[in-house]
């Protein structure tokens, strides 16, 4: 169950990353209500998966579900370069998260 709150935690670090881009500087009322909705639930959930996960692997993960996901939703909202460098960085990123996944 920690690896699945986990993996909710990071899904909702991307909705509050995504979100701040909506907020227009916190002047836009629902986006930053959802923006701060979904930031405190992404750290609460992260805080009930390190319970059951070493702190270091779950910041880890979580920071890299965030990093991953908003890299791919800012390409495709926001058009964002992709270019063979950042898409090489972000795939080494997933493969950390895979790896911290498959020792744990």
């Amino acid at each position: 169950m920690p690896w699945v709150m986990l993996f909710v935690a990071g899904l909702l670090e991307i909705g509050w990353a995504v979100g701040l881009k909506y907020t227009d500087g916190f002047t836009r009322l629902w986006p930053a209500v959802g923006t701060v909705t979904a930031l405190v639930a992404s750290v609460v959930l992260l805080g009930l998966a390190v319970r059951g996960l070493p702190l270091g692997t779950a910041y880890a993960v979580w920071t890299g579900i965030g990093t991953i996901g908003t890299a791919i939703l800012g390409a495709v909202l926001f058009h964002e370069p992709v270019t063979a460098l950042r898409v090489l960085c972000i795939s080494l990123i997933a493969i950390g998260i895979l790896g911290l996944k498959a020792i744990h």
